[in-house]
């Protein structure tokens, strides 16, 4: 559309005038119906039985919560490893699954339980804990020197397929570690009779999910009424392990140079290099914190639902992975942001629609966000990724 309007010379000027109605503008309003048409209804219900109950309401935002606490850090990995050499690093989830059980072997081969006493407890959750994360740091660097770095500067589906390869071949060492008898072999070829205990913590099925002993105190918090809702110590101190973790990587990213280092390189790795930045150095270091808090994750996972399995690392990745998506990948608030809110959408969506619309309500909500915020939450066009 053109209109006439007249310059400073007095001469009349086209003026061009984008039209009201763009090809965006019809995406938005097109998602917008299909989706009111198929959640509409279902909405104003879930509406209406969380006035109805409030409490019950109260119950699921607080164990959502507790899940996007944990669900943040596992996020945390995808949006440091992309921000960097913007890779999605489909590795991760088994990073994670690995740390689980790592943590469990532990756990069974220094004999802890619920009888445990609690000065036990404590220092060897901490020392399994150092130990976990040391061994999820070094696997996921060793993944990154030994599979993605040699492919940096090949075309950008090579390091894809090099992930999704790494993916399935820790999910197959995470079914052979789940094997009783290979403790047992192990034990009977080292002489070293304590590994038979980590068989034990295994199970007799190498396939079937693995169970975490109860060590963690299930009672309910004394400063919250459990009228109000239930809050236990362990979900305290899930939340509060996660919430410290996601703080220390935030001041530790923000503050030393090292971080600096590191968002240094998300920005511009050839500049990086130039003013003496050792790049490889720092996206190692970059895959060795997301290695550790993938490991965190599996530990206070396993110790919080008290269960691992070996394919537990595909559904927490796609989980944490799209949360990182929809908080603004590259982005360490988005990311925490997105993990807490994909972890309230999943308790909400299996309270008041059941456990299978879950997902299709997540990815509803997540393409929805996209269309009108393509780079999440708190994503920024060009701005800093790490």
């Amino acid at each position: 559309m053109a209109t006439r309007s007249v310059s400073q010379s007095g001469d009349p000027v086209e003026v061009h005038q984008r039209p009201w109605l763009t090809t965006r503008r019809v995406i938005i309003i097109v998602s917008t119906i299909v989706f009111l048409a198929l959640f509409g209804i279902p909405l104003l219900n879930v509406g209406y039985k969380m006035v109805e109950t409030p409490s019950l309401f109260l119950q699921q935002v607080v164990t959502g919560l507790t899940k996007g606490t944990y669900l943040a850090i596992i996020a945390l990995g995808y949006t440091l490893v992309y921000g960097i050499i913007e890779l999605i690093n489909f590795a991760h989830g088994e990073v994670y699954m690995m740390g689980a059980f790592f943590s469990l072997s532990l756990i069974g081969l220094f004999g802890l339980s619920g009888e445990s006493s609690a000065l036990a407890l404590t220092f060897g959750l901490v020392g399994i804990m150092i130990c976990t994360m040391t061994f999820t740091a070094v696997l996921n660097a060793s993944i990154e020197r030994f599979a993605y770095r040699p492919l940096r500067n090949a075309p950008r589906l090579a390091p894809l397929i090099s992930a999704i390869g790494v993916s399935f071949m820790l999910q197959n060492v995470g079914i052979l570690w789940g094997d009783h008898n290979l403790w047992d072999n192990l034990a009977d070829w080292t002489g070293i009779d304590r590994l038979t205990r980590i068989g034990d913590a295994m199970g007799s099925n190498m396939v079937a999910p693995k169970s975490f002993p109860s060590l963690l105190p299930n009672r309910q918090v004394p400063f919250i009424p459990d009228s109000w809702f239930t809050f236990t110590w362990k979900s305290l101190l899930v939340v509060v392990v996660s919430l410290s973790l996601l703080g220390a990587l935030y001041a530790f990213v923000r503050f030393t140079k090292l971080g600096k280092a590191m968002r240094a390189t998300a920005q511009d790795r050839d500049a990086s290099r130039l003013m003496g930045i050792n790049v490889d150095l720092t996206i190692s270091l970059t895959f060795l914190i997301g290695g550790a808090l993938g490991g965190a994750a599996g530990m206070l996972v396993g110790l919080y639902t008290g269960t691992a399995v070996f394919n537990m690392g595909f559904t927490a990745g796609l989980l944490a992975f799209t949360a990182a998506v929809l908080g603004g990948i590259g982005n360490i608030l988005g990311s925490a942001l997105g993990g807490l809110l994909i972890g309230l959408l999943l308790a909400l969506s299996d309270q008041y629609l059941g456990s299978r619309w879950s997902n299709a309500v997540i990815f509803a909500i997540l393409v929805l966000i996209l269309v009108f915020r393509p780079t999440g939450l708190l994503g920024e066009e060009g701005g800093q990724k790490a």
